[in-house]
């Protein structure tokens, strides 16, 4: 019997899933936690697909882990596209990202950048602009990691030569993410 595309895709997935060690998920997961228990605020960056993906994590953090009381102080930096295309058009593309962290990131606050392959010129200079902000970093990368693995504090890294595969593995942390977080939250309240 031939594997279907379908079953293949999943069958790809699935083996990640199965042996990815996802204790490495803790130091992102506390990292979050103490902004949110700090009132500090988390950014979160992507493009294209992981772009989408920020959206999505930063309205899960903003509501899915919120239990009674405050939430987590999450923002996009994918949402304005007034100010991405200004940026990029009377700057340049690779600055859309670290002019916004020049403009609203504060010290002790923290930026999760998500890259599939973690080269994009845009997320590298984010980072890079986090770090001489002050701002803890963390990035969720798959293929080799790209530079951006070396410039996370927290790297979580996927090693699969899949933009699909790692792109829906953003999405898996983030909801991994998202419950722990709410039942930790939820804990402390």
């Amino acid at each position: 019997m031939t594997s279907s595309p379908f079953h293949a895709y999943a069958q790809k997935i699935a083996q990640v899933l199965a042996s990815y060690d996802w204790s490495q998920l803790e130091p992102l997961a506390q990292a979050i936690h103490k902004r949110w228990q700090n009132g500090k605020r988390v950014f979160l960056c992507g493009n294209g697909g992981s772009a989408a993906n920020a959206t999505h994590l930063a309205n899960d953090f903003i509501y899915g882990a919120r239990p009674q009381g405050k939430a987590i102080r999450a923002i996009s930096l994918t949402d304005n596209a007034s100010i991405l295309t200004c940026l990029a058009n009377d700057t340049s593309y690779e600055n859309v990202f670290a002019h916004q962290l020049e403009t609203h990131a504060d010290a002790g606050d923290l930026l999760l950048a998500l890259s599939g392959s973690g080269n994009s010129p845009n997320v590298v200079a984010a980072l890079q602009k986090a770090r001489e902000l002050g701002v803890e970093t963390a990035a969720i990368l798959g293929f080799d990691g790209g530079e951006c693995k070396g410039l996370a504090d927290i790297p979580i890294h996927f090693e699969i030569d899949d933009m699909q595969i790692a792109e829906d593995l953003q999405q898996t942390v983030g909801h991994i993410l998202t419950r722990h977080l709410r039942a930790k939250m939820a804990s402390t309240c």
